[in-house]
């Protein structure tokens, strides 16, 4: 995979399309937009071009196409696979100033925005009208355009599903400068493939998205948490088959470990409700009815209590609210800073393998010498593990990394899992998904890149390449 530089012909030409002070090259280009949260994939572009619109990036795409220059799109560069990262040069279009919330249609229930617009401003503006944007990935900073392109689900996916679910229209700028509209306000169409549900999910390599039309739902009158505690992960994590039997339809059941919560409660400088267990589940309950909430949650809590819980905290108060699900939003950051690097490990297993997978990583952990902390979705057996490399060198780190991660992506096989539950392939991770997949599933992944893109210039190196 080749680097390709711009002639100063092209960046001459390149500039002309957007406002100077939307324009950045070489030194200009900060450290951040070489890497994403995770920085193990580098990379600079030769040009980086804020973007105001639709019609900016389709003109950009247009030159770049019959130029057959690589571009690589931006949001907030939260992703943790090397997705948005320009690993062959060319293009970078950032599309954070595409942050607009366009509609709210309350006749139809559907919410537009622009591919910049960050999830805890449309979880706010969602919600100050009465409703809910389902989707809740853990970094509420990130953007629409990011979550759609990787599908991501987060902690309510257990109830309401993932991001392909709410997303009922798309406007695209395809690899070649066309703009196209997918899909609608609609709620049912038959017609054709899908080619909206191509884009979603597919990492900015097919399309870029300059507009979306999601589907809200009303928000729930009541939600309340619990925290229940556990001697060991294996015990806590063993009840979630059994909580689901009870039909008790939690909207999110997250696992924990003590350790972790020890890191966010160093990171945020607050204490978290509880620390004496060894591993902790949070679920959630949410409807219109604080009865039927109230009933859930006993149910649920009196079935822990005499399966091996410790307790049950009831988080109902803005303070406890507060102080759990902001230590659980910065689990990925405490455990960041807890070491001097990492990668993660983002497989999804289903939910009654989670335990076993679980103490699997845990003897990696003693096999390899290495810490390995993990959380993630009990409800559907999305597993996020870190293996941090702390004291070790890079080239002893590097070792470690590959046999942990053949381990663990090797045994997720086995499990009937999948590669990523919802950070995604990206440039990272593109190894195990050929593994997993086989060479009939990748080439038939790559000659829908190839009736998008014919000259391979969106995204290039990343999923399938």
């Amino acid at each position: 995979m080749s680097v390709v530089r711009l002639s100063e012909t092209q960046i001459s030409y390149l500039r002309g399309l957007i406002d100077e002070k939307r324009f950045f090259t070489g030194a200009q280009i900060g450290e951040d937009y070489s890497h994403d949260e995770l920085s193990g994939v580098s990379g600079y572009p030769d040009v980086l071009m804020k973007v105001v619109s639709t019609e900016e990036i389709s003109a950009i795409m247009k030159f770049a196409y019959e130029q057959e220059i690589p571009v690589v799109v931006r949001g907030s560069g939260t992703g943790l696979v090397g997705a948005s990262v320009a690993v062959c040069g060319g293009i970078m279009i950032e599309t954070t100033m595409m942050n607009h919330i366009l509609e709210l249609d309350e006749d139809n229930l559907t919410v537009t925005v622009e591919p910049g617009v960050l999830l805890m401003e449309l979880a706010k503006f969602a919600e100050n009208h009465g409703f809910l944007c389902p989707p809740d990935p853990g970094e509420k900073s990130a953007t629409v355009g990011g979550n759609i392109s990787t599908n991501a689900g987060g902690m309510r996916a257990v109830k309401y599903g993932v991001t392909r679910d709410y997303v009922r229209g798309l406007t695209v700028v395809l690899p070649n400068g066309e703009i196209q509209e997918l899909g609608g306000k609609i709620v049912k169409n038959s017609s054709g493939y899908s080619l909206k549900d191509l884009i979603i999910g597919s990492e900015g390599t097919l399309a870029i998205i300059t507009k979306a039309i999601l589907k809200l739902v009303p928000l729930p009158e009541k939600s309340v948490s619990l925290l229940i505690p556990y001697d060991s992960m294996e015990e806590a994590i063993g009840t979630v088959p059994e909580i689901i039997k009870l039909k008790a339809a939690p909207t999110a059941i997250e696992f924990m470990e003590r350790e972790v919560l020890l890191f966010s409660e160093t990171f945020l400088g607050k204490k978290f409700p509880d620390t004496s267990g060894a591993a902790y589940l949070l679920l959630t309950f949410d409807g219109n009815s604080a009865a039927y909430v109230e009933a859930e949650c006993e149910k649920v809590a009196l079935y822990c209590l005499s399966h091996g819980a410790e307790d049950v905290f009831l988080v109902d108060t803005p303070e406890r609210k507060e102080s759990v699900w902001s230590a659980r939003s910065a689990f990925l950051e405490a455990i960041k800073s807890s070491t001097t690097e990492m990668d993660e490990c983002d497989v999804v297993v289903p939910r009654n393998r989670v335990a076993d997978f679980i103490k699997y990583t845990h003897e990696l952990s003693k096999e390899y010498d290495v810490r390995i902390p993990n959380f993630g979705h009990a409800g559907d057996g999305n597993l996020h593990i870190y293996i941090c490399r702390d004291d070790f060198s890079e080239a002893e780190f590097e070792q470690k990394l590959q046999q942990v991660f053949d381990a663990m992506y090797s045994m997720e096989n086995e499990m009937g899992g999948a590669v990523s539950g919802e950070h995604g392939i990206g440039y990272a991770k593109k190894e195990f998904l050929c593994k997993q997949v086989g060479n009939l599933q990748i080439e038939l992944m790559r000659e829908i890149k190839k009736a998008f893109d014919p000259k391979g210039i969106l995204n290039p190196g990343k999923v399938c390449y």
